[in-house]
C-alpha cells in the first residue's frame, strides 16, 4: 500500500467520522468542565495562599507543589484504580474530570498569584486610603487588573487541559483519541488517528493563535 492509502485513506476516514465526532464531543465536555472547575478552584486556592492564615498558606503551597509534580497519567490511574479500594468509585468521565481539574487548579492558582503580585502595591494603598474593604478592593481593583495580566498564560493552560484529555483514553473513556484507536483497530488502518490529529488541530490552533494575539495587543500580559 502507498503512503496515501495507509495514512490518508478517504474511505476509512469517512467511515470513522461518526466515531470521531462522538469522541470530540466527549473531549469538549471533559475539557470545558475541567477548565471551569480548575479556574474556580485555582482562584480560591490562590486567594487562600495569598491572604489565608499561615497554616492555610502552607497547605495551599503544598497542594500546588504536589499536583504540579505528579505526572497527569500517574494521577489519573491512581484516581480511577486506587480510590475504589477506599470505597470511592468514579466513572471514567468523572475520574478524568477530577484529575484534570485538580492539576489545572494548581497551575491556575500560580497563574492568578503571579497576576495579583504583579499589581503595584500603590493600588492597594490607594484602595485603603479610599476606605475600601478587602472584598471591594479585590473585586473592583485587583482582580480586573490581574485578569488582564493572566489571560495569555491562562489560555495556554486551557490548551494544555484540552490536550491532556487524550490521557483519559487509558481508563476506557470514549474521548476522541479512544474512538480513533478503536476505529483504527476496526479498519486495520491508521487513518482515523490522522483524522483525530486534524480535529485536535482544528480545535486548538485557534486558541494557540489567540494567545499570540493577546500577548501582542496586551503588553501587560508580558509582566
Amino acid at each position: 500500500m502507498s503512503l496515501l492509502e495507509t495514512f490518508f485513506n478517504w474511505n476509512v476516514l469517512v467511515q470513522a467520522l461518526p466515531q470521531l465526532f462522538a469522541g470530540l464531543l466527549v473531549t469538549l465536555e471533559l475539557g470545558l468542565l475541567s477548565i471551569l472547575l480548575g479556574l474556580l478552584g485555582g482562584l480560591l486556592l490562590c486567594l487562600l495562599r495569598l491572604y489565608g492564615a499561615n497554616s492555610v498558606r502552607w497547605l495551599c503551597g503544598l497542594y500546588i507543589d504536589i499536583f504540579r509534580s505528579i505526572p497527569m497519567l500517574v494521577l489519573l490511574i491512581l484516581v480511577y484504580y486506587a480510590l475504589p479500594f477506599v470505597g470511592i468509585r468514579l466513572s471514567s468521565f468523572w475520574a478524568a474530570t477530577a484529575t484534570l481539574s485538580m492539576v489545572s487548579c494548581a497551575y491556575t492558582a500560580e497563574i492568578f498569584r503571579a497576576g495579583l503580585q504583579a499589581i503595584p502595591a500603590g493600588q492597594r494603598e490607594a484602595s485603603d486610603a479610599l476606605g475600601l474593604g478587602f472584598v471591594d478592593t479585590l473585586r473592583d481593583v485587583l482582580l480586573p487588573q490581574a485578569i488582564r495580566i493572566v489571560i495569555p498564560p491562562m489560555t495556554s493552560n486551557c490548551i494544555n487541559v484540552l490536550k491532556d484529555t487524550a490521557l483519559a483514553s487509558v481508563v476506557a473513556m470514549p474521548d476522541l483519541l479512544k474512538q480513533a484507536t478503536q476505529a483504527q483497530a476496526l479498519a486495520a488502518n491508521p487513518t482515523p488517528l490522522i483524522g483525530a490529529a486534524l480535529l485536535y488541530l482544528l480545535l486548538l490552533l485557534p486558541l494557540v493563535r489567540m494567545v499570540g494575539a493577546f500577548e501582542t495587543r496586551n503588553p501587560i500580559g508580558k509582566r
